[in-house]
């Protein structure tokens, strides 16, 4: 068996790409710096990640694949499965070798499993953007926590810099302890210590957190829920399937 490992980035799975072109090397698996390798290897190679190369090959694959296609790699590199390096490596390598490509022959299994990575990665973020609620706090940004199944933040970014425009705004997946701070000018990667991370998880800010219009819209917010709510037409498995039990944690009708 011959494994590469590498910095978990997608500049570095790129690199291992190149690096297994330029070596006439190809791995039969492609493991993090830290993670658990087999027992028995019969070679392994660390692969340094290299911007000007990984560029290389982007670029390479900006030839061969349609947009359509590049956006369901990367879309299959934020599901953050473990099979996601092989399965792109092996999507590459059959694109790059293949002298028309194979990017929608669904007939090969490899091109199936991708589309259908992508098709949940995609649909993870078209929910988030539904169920995402934002709470007010004390200092005037507008603050909302979330878990999503797949790491889809910088998928939803343009929904919510042109929906939210003119105010501050975090979203913050609590699973994966890293957010998203728009300033009215752009947008920085954040993350809390573990200690505010334990709060945030709760699913609400403390009170003495959030604005005092925060307080008083949350309230009306979950009177109104509540009135509008008719018990005997009740159906939690319709209700579960339009708003996923997963997403109720931090929506605030449900606190």
């Amino acid at each position: 068996m011959i494994i590469f490992t590498y910095d978990k980035t997608f500049d570095g799975l790129l690199s291992c790409v190149f690096f297994a072109y330029e070596q006439k090397i190809f791995p039969d698996s492609i493991l993090a710096e830290d993670g658990q390798k087999p027992l028995f290897v019969d070679a392994s190679y660390h692969v340094v990640t290299e911007k000007e190369k990984a560029g290389r090959v982007w670029k390479s694959l900006e030839k061969k694949l349609s947009r359509f296609a590049r956006n369901m790699m990367l879309s299959v590199w934020l599901s953050e499965l473990p099979e996601t390096e092989m399965l792109l490596f092996r999507y590459i390598r059959k694109n790059t070798d293949h002298p028309k490509g194979i990017e929608m022959n669904f007939g090969d299994d490899d091109v199936l499993r991708i589309k259908d990575i992508a098709l949940k990665v995609g649909t993870d973020a078209r929910k988030l953007i539904q169920f995402v609620r934002f709470q007010e706090t004390a200092d005037g940004i507008y603050f909302a926590p979330v878990t999503p199944s797949y790491n889809v933040l910088s998928l939803i970014v343009p929904h919510f810099k042109a929906r939210y425009a003119d105010q501050p705004w975090i979203i913050y997946d609590t699973r994966r302890n890293t957010g998203l701070y728009y300033d009215r000018r752009s947008v920085t990667e954040i993350s809390f210590s573990p200690q505010t991370l334990s709060e945030l998880r709760l699913g609400i800010l403390d009170k003495e957190k959030v604005s005092e219009e925060e307080a008083l819209f949350q309230q009306l917010w979950k009177e109104y829920f509540r009135s509008i709510t008719i018990k005997e037409r009740l159906n939690p498995k319709v209700q579960r399937a339009h708003m996923p039990r997963r997403y109720w944690k931090y929506l605030t009708e449900l606190q």
